[in-house]
């Protein structure tokens, strides 16, 4: 008698890679990156936990997030360099376990451009184009996009901070990518290295292109980004519309006194009427900012005047998006750091979710004061 015949392994490990197939998640139709519980783990520590993203298909958007938030750590994993620990991503729609099926259409710059430093700009760029089978008109206009025409023969180890930036973005943009990724691409600059960075992703935005940046200044973000993915410690704040951010928070009203030394008595003043009051010695001209709408300026005027406090200015302000992050987070003025100690503890939603910004923000004004 024959013995029987056992089953053949390699059918059942490739019926095994169909299943795990089916069981991955569907991403929206209108996603360009999207997350599921994406997890990323160092030991014991989880550098980015479980944070869902939906960045939609032509969108200038902001990966925004204090130094250390997780931001390189997710366009890692987005990008197919480093493996998830958990949850599932996608990029233009195919799962980042595969990243062999979309990389061709993703131009990306991660932590800082690196080039031959003794060849030209040009020279560098048609390296690059060779390997991608491009031809040199291909370079010619990338360098003029980029605004590097007038220094494309020029050697790289001469370009400015700036200008290796640009030429970092330029070679991402080779392929004439869907998606744009760029990580920290104002990190190291000086303003006028920052401002010819800001002009360049405006006028890269608007086309077909999706622009994933991520940055830890929020002013510049607020300058060309229409769409917000915000982490801190690795877990997701807010994300959606930049208005849709702002709008939501309460609208304030800067009052400055003829006298800069009357600010200390008017802050108080108007703290005493039940209104929210920001410490007046943050402004150098003694201007007291209070939480209020605006329909209650003259209010507020005949408030200061029956006190002998004259007014030399009073106007309608919204937080920038910088301010609106570090109140809602208990951050410090001027840099985007963790909270501290002493600062009002804003709760999450569970521990399993992450905080919402606009719940997070609303429970941080309640412990700095009543509501005007």
């Amino acid at each position: 008698m024959t013995a029987e015949t056992p089953a053949r392994p390699p059918r059942t490990r490739r019926g095994s890679r169909r299943q795990a197939r089916t069981d991955l998640p569907r991403p929206p139709a209108d996603a360009a990156i999207w997350s599921q519980g994406l997890t990323r783990c160092y030991g014991t520590r989880r550098s980015v936990d479980r944070i869902d993203i939906h960045v939609p298909m032509g969108a200038l958007s902001g990966f925004v997030g204090p130094n250390g938030a997780g931001k390189t750590t997710t366009l890692r994993m987005l990008l197919g360099l480093i493996k998830p620990s958990a949850g599932h991503g996608f990029v233009l729609g195919h799962p980042i376990e595969r990243p062999a099926e979309y990389l061709s259409r993703v131009g990306a710059m991660i932590e800082g451009p690196t080039f031959h430093p003794g060849l030209t700009g040009r020279a560098n760029l048609r390296m690059l184009a060779r390997l991608r089978r491009l031809g040199p008109e291909r370079v010619a206009e990338t360098l003029s996009m980029v605004g590097l025409a007038s220094r494309a023969d020029d050697r790289f180890a001469s370009y400015s901070l700036g200008m290796k930036q640009r030429l970092g973005i330029a070679a991402a943009l080779l392929p004439r990518p869907d998606l744009l990724v760029l990580d920290e691409p104002t990190n190291g600059l000086d303003p006028a290295g920052i401002r010819e960075i800001r002009c360049l992703l405006k006028d890269l935005a608007g086309g077909r292109m999706t622009v994933f940046v991520s940055s830890h200044l929020l002013s510049e973000v607020e300058q060309i980004c229409d769409h917000l993915v915000m982490i801190r410690d690795g877990r997701l704040l807010f994300q959606g519309h930049v208005t849709e951010l702002l709008a939501a928070e309460d609208p304030r009203l800067v009052l400055t006194p003829e006298y800069p030394c009357d600010a200390a008595r008017l802050a108080a003043l108007l703290g005493d009427h039940g209104l929210r009051v920001d410490p007046p010695e943050r402004s150098p001209d003694g201007s007291v900012s209070v939480h209020a709408p605006e329909g209650s300026a003259a209010n507020l005027n005949r408030i200061a005047m029956s006190a002998g406090i004259a007014l030399r200015a009073l106007r309608a302000c919204r937080p920038t998006l910088e301010e609106t992050f570090l109140v809602a987070t208990g951050g410090v003025d001027g840099d985007l750091i963790p909270r501290s100690r002493s600062s009002p503890d804003v709760p999450t939603k569970s521990p399993d979710a992450p905080a919402d910004l606009l719940t997070a923000r609303a429970t941080a004004s309640t412990a700095a004061g009543g509501n005007s």
